[in-house]
């Protein structure tokens, strides 16, 4: 028989202001949570260099010091906090399973607030060699490559972080960004000796025959080059709702957001979304965050069989 003591009462998956205002007043009301979160410094609000319209700024903040403040009331407030990547989902009763590369997370609900970052493929190529030498994963996928070259696309931290992984086993890593900077540029990952850093490239294919051979990029001076390589770690952001690692778990609309009722009740009872990762029109962290508390205070009703919503623990 399982022990209860494996069992969380709230999972959130993603850590931005959906997320962490969820486990903020789930951790406040005395339930056990944790908020699993690939990266603390990725996502549309931690790219954000200026944020002066959230309630009660007295001056403007970078988006990573409002996250930073929010994952610390979370946590203040006895939330775990685990970054990870979640690969995947189980939503079947009476524990919930979310699986990731450390371990597996069960829990009585699940809070689904993984933002709006993703994208489709949009290089040449990366379709056709995805699981072929194409990879979003360098965690996952970095022993494949043992002594050989491989390339990094992105200029994020998060895309930083991956050099470290790909470098204890490739041979080379390139790190193909897209403009002339990086957005971070002190990141110890940067001075691993097995990197080469191409600044201001843009990659047009990924080529080969059964799997990845080689990338074509343009430079800054326009001029077009090949770059011959096995694996191709794609870390650019979009627009589109991050549910990959959903499948069919819940039903999501053609966009791939999830569709939620008022209370962020989605498809499956005991699971519930908030934030970009839903059918939301408006796309603000204030509308995260208020999304993010009624998810929490509806997960909280949920395990405790109200019949009304409780929306303070304070004495």
């Amino acid at each position: 028989m399982e022990e209860q003591s494996d069992i969380y009462d709230v999972v959130i998956v993603g850590g931005g202001p959906a997320g962490l205002t969820a486990a903020l007043y789930t951790a406040r009301a005395k339930l056990r949570t944790v908020i699993i979160d690939k990266s603390a410094t990725a996502g549309a609000l931690a790219y954000s260099s200026r944020i002066e319209n959230y309630p009660g700024l007295t001056s403007p903040v970078t988006g990573k010091e409002l996250l930073d403040t929010m994952r610390k009331q979370a946590t203040g407030f006895g939330a775990e906090y685990a970054e990870t990547q979640v690969v995947g989902i189980i939503l079947s009763e009476p524990a919930r399973e979310v699986i990731t590369m450390d371990r597996t997370y069960k829990g009585k609900t699940v809070i689904i607030g993984t933002g709006s970052m993703g994208r489709k493929p949009a290089i040449q190529g990366e379709s056709e060699f995805l699981g072929r030498g194409v990879s979003y994963c360098a965690i996952c996928d970095a022993a494949f490559y043992k002594g050989k070259t491989v390339c990094i696309i992105g200029n994020s931290e998060e895309a930083i972080k991956e050099i470290e992984p790909l470098a204890r086993f490739a041979e080379t890593v390139y790190l193909v960004s897209p403009t002339p900077r990086l957005k971070v540029e002190d990141h110890p990952n940067l001075r691993n000796e097995r990197l080469r850093l191409l600044s201001g490239y843009k990659v047009t294919a990924i080529e080969g025959t059964d799997i990845v051979e080689r990338i074509r990029i343009i430079g800054p001076d326009r001029q077009e080059s090949t770059i011959q390589l096995s694996g191709v770690f794609v870390y650019l952001h979009g627009n589109k709702p991050v549910t990959d690692f959903l499948g069919d778990a819940i039903r999501t609309e053609k966009d791939g957001c999830i569709s939620v009722n008022s209370m962020m009740e989605t498809s499956v009872p005991g699971v519930f979304a908030a934030g970009d990762v839903t059918c939301s029109e408006v796309r603000q962290v204030i509308v995260a965050a208020s999304q993010g508390c009624l998810a929490a205070l509806s997960a909280e009703k949920y395990i405790t069989n109200r019949d009304m919503l409780k929306s303070d623990w304070g004495k």
